[in-house]
């Protein structure tokens, strides 16, 4: 995909890396596609037989549209390969990402009588409990994207001991796989697991996921013991920001979190993830890389979450001009810390994409 098939008013961090021998894709995506019902606010859940209020709701795609819609407001060209009912759930998700959020969607296709899948998400004293509703997709995530898988800068694919055939194929290509891991309701998280890593350019786990799959017992330790088996590791540690290891540079950070008063989680990984895959693809160095993907969080919790609450090239510009305002204390600080921002933002046009609004994803520029 070169330049001109973008959408106008998107902003392109790999503008540089464009030309006609450049990879169609900058990222690859596979997972369920869920409608996300998000209710915020609450002071406590309902007890049985009874009915609370919240302060605020949300409709907007979810699952793996997190990221999708994260990726693509950061100006990824993203491709993403999930099944889609045929029901208004469907129509509504597809259309949002395809026509609203510029994900392409060749690799997805509709499924007739098939009953998209609904999660409601409940937002209580900055924790989330969710409700969820689906079935198993028709199709494979190789079976979606088909032999050969098309070419790609980057791929998220989940962490498993034997890989799915179109993400070894893809890896075989150039594709960078950065991998992510699903919870293990066993409790067992099997060592074996890890073994998959040598397919991977980056590991992002959290903190609990990465000490329970080492062994270990502070995540620094989990980092070192994941950096021998992965070129980049990286471990988020929620508040206490991010850390990492990228053996291929010879860099080791840990950048803090930035202090926020957070009204809802939801996505907040999505938004670390796909900001940590721009800054890889930029060829940044590895601090700003995290400080980039802390911050999108950071701006991520600060809404209504989900894919409402990704943020865009325009909202980075919005905190980073709101920072210049008040040059003095911790602000001065951060910009210290985010200096890197200035050249990239000087560059944006003066419309540029940013969050959706509530209740059904409008985004506020689009």
């Amino acid at each position: 995909m070169d330049t001109s098939d973008r959408p106008p008013r998107r902003f392109d961090p790999l503008a540089s890396q464009r030309g006609p021998q450049a990879p169609r894709f900058d990222l690859i995506l596979t997972g369920d596609v869920f409608l996300d019902i998000i209710f915020t606010g609450l002071q406590d859940l309902p007890s049985p037989g009874t009915e609370v209020w919240s302060d605020g709701m949300g409709s907007c795609p979810g699952g793996v549209a997190n990221q999708a819609i994260a990726a693509s407001r950061l100006g990824l060209n993203t491709t993403l390969a999930a099944a889609f009912g045929d029901d208004g759930y469907g129509d509504f998700n597809w259309e949002i990402l395809r026509d609203q959020e510029h994900v392409d969607l060749s690799h997805s296709q509709r499924f007739k009588g098939w009953h998209s899948p609904v999660t409601v998400s409940l937002s209580v004293h900055q924790d989330r409990s969710m409700v969820t509703h689906g079935h198993t997709s028709p199709l494979t995530a190789s079976e979606l994207i088909g032999d050969p898988p098309p070419s790609a800068r980057a791929a998220v694919v989940t962490l498993e001991e034997n890989l799915e055939p179109w993400a070894l194929a893809a890896a075989r290509n150039g594709t960078k796989l950065f991998g992510d891991v699903g919870w293990d309701a066993s409790g067992r998280w099997p060592r074996e697991t890890l073994r998959g890593l040598e397919n991977f350019h980056a590991f992002m786990p959290n903190a609990v996921e990465a000490m329970a799959f080492t062994r270990t017992e502070d995540p620094w330790a989990a980092l070192y013991s994941l950096a021998d088996k992965v070129p980049v590791a990286v471990v988020t540690a929620g508040a206490q920001g991010a850390l990492a290891v990228d053996s291929l540079t010879g860099e080791e950070e840990w950048v803090p979190a930035l202090p926020v008063n957070a009204f809802d989680p939801t996505g907040a990984g999505d938004c670390f993830g796909a900001a940590f895959i721009v800054g890889c693809l930029a060829n940044w160095k590895l601090a700003d890389r995290l400080s980039f993907a802390n911050l999108c969080a950071s701006l991520s919790v600060q809404e209504v979450g989900g894919s409402l609450a990704a943020p865009g090239w325009g909202d980075v510009a919005d905190w980073w001009n709101r920072m210049h305002t008040k040059r003095e204390g911790v602000r001065k600080h951060w910009l210290r810390r985010y200096a890197f921002l200035e050249d990239v933002i000087s560059d944006l046009p003066s419309e540029a994409v940013r969050r959706a609004t509530a209740t059904i994803a409008h985004q506020s520029d689009a």
